[in-house]
């Protein structure tokens, strides 16, 4: 009970237009995660049936005067919109609200500024801050100016950010800056992974789907698993934002890298997409794509259009992806109902159970673009660069010494059987 005590009491705030898409409870749902995310609890929920917003207060302002009243009797220090508001409509409505105002897109970045361990991760977050907030600084001055922390204003917040528009951009030139040292040095390390042979899977798909928990299951499953090598896994959304790069097997024995990125939620403002692009572009080199979808969800389909929007925007649609319906231990199959459309090969799985996961494996290993062939070299001993090769560059599954030379028994890519053609048995 203490610990609900620390926590800032919130009041969210959706509007509902006939245009939308999403059902608005759903909506307000995942809302009420990301606050819980944040470290808020819901109280309460308001819903307005409109048919267009308001570019003032983007709900009604008599509205705005019955929020204003609710917080009084509900004791509630912040009110939490489910949409992006403007400066104007964020500085009008604390002014007849009279407590923090926070929109979706702040309450995410919020939510990534407290989980960004890494130092791009921490300066993706601070640049999609800063221009979050460059267009709307005299919305901001009241905000920033009052007393405590607490939901949106972790990250530039915390610094009470200066409202020069020089001095801002000047930050957003500087990061941009150290993000493109960043972004060189990620180049040269995916050069070296191309070079290395072993085929890329990337995890895709919403937050809390369960990416994280497949990967280290399928890290277990490696005769060489290490429990440090584990990626955290919490039941929240953006448990984790920062990629993982991790090694597992596939049945036939031929490793391979996993990758996971930073999970999708509807909604996903712009300026994150814009500001993860480096991360995100990590799917561009992957061989496969998993999309991890929590079946269990009742936006199922939701979530699986808006992964969808994501991969088409970054272009990879082209490439083999494998649908994952995961959390099938909570699920019964027969009552799954999904859309079609966005879905080509997949799987049921469990992660936490492991259930099919040796099915996933049999998939990822036929649907990788090429296939890998086992064969048995005998390299010479005066060819020990070409064992040197080897070595580095492939997961070897036997090796031993000959009087002829070193016998390495392995599978290997169509470029290199070409290659080295001379040494197989």
């Amino acid at each position: 009970m203490g610990q609900e005590n620390n926590r800032e009491r919130v009041l969210i705030v959706g509007v509902d237009l006939e245009s939308d898409l999403i059902d608005i409870e759903n909506s307000l749902d995942e809302l009420e995660e990301l606050v819980k995310a944040a470290n808020g609890i819901v109280i309460s929920r308001l819903i307005q049936k409109k048919d267009n917003i308001n570019p003032a207060y983007f709900i009604g302002k008599g509205k705005a005067e019955e929020i204003k009243n609710y917080c009084e009797e509900l004791n509630i220090s912040t009110v939490v919109f489910n949409d992006e508001l403007s400066g104007a409509q964020l500085r009008n409505l604390e002014k007849i609200i009279d407590k923090k105002i926070v929109d979706r897109t702040n309450l995410i970045l919020d939510i990534f500024a407290s989980r960004a361990k890494s130092k791009e991760g921490k300066l993706q977050v601070k640049l999609a801050q800063l221009k979050y907030r460059l267009p709307r600084l005299i919305g901001f001055r009241d905000y920033l100016s009052r007393e405590g922390g607490g939901i949106g204003t972790r990250g530039p917040g915390e610094q009470k950010l200066e409202t020069d528009r020089r001095h801002i951009l000047r930050e957003i030139n500087n990061i941009e800056k150290q993000l493109k040292e960043i972004e060189r040095v990620r180049d040269i390390k995916r050069k070296r992974r191309r070079e290395s042979n072993l085929p890329i899977v990337a995890l895709v798909g919403y937050t809390n789907a369960g990416k994280s928990t497949l990967l280290n299951k399928i890290i277990e499953l490696n005769v060489e698993h290490d429990e440090a090598k584990e990626v955290y896994v919490e039941d929240m959304l953006f448990a984790t934002l920062d990629t993982s790069l991790r090694r597992g097997k596939l049945p036939n024995g031929q490793a391979f890298l996993l990758t996971d990125t930073v999970g999708f939620v509807s909604k996903l403002p712009t300026k994150l997409i814009e500001a993860f692009k480096g991360t995100l572009e990590e799917v561009k080199y992957a061989d496969l794509l998993l999309h991890v979808v929590d079946a269990s969800n009742k936006d199922l389909d939701i979530q699986i259009q808006t992964t969808f929007n994501i991969l088409k925007e970054l272009e990879v649609l082209d490439k083999p992806i494998i649908t994952v319906f995961n959390k099938m231990d909570k699920v019964n199959i027969h009552s799954l109902i999904y859309d079609n459309r966005f879905i080509g090969e997949k799987v049921f799985i469990s992660a936490k159970t492991g259930e099919n996961l040796d099915k996933l494996l049999f998939y990822i290993q036929e649907l990788l673009p090429y296939s890998y062939k086992f064969v048995t070299l005998n390299i010479p001993f005066d060819k020990h660069k070409v064992v040197d090769y080897f070595m580095q560059n492939y997961e070897i599954n036997n090796m031993k010494y000959t009087e002829e030379g070193t016998i390495l028994e392995l599978y290997i890519n169509p470029l290199d059987l070409k290659k080295y053609d001379e040494f197989i048995v």
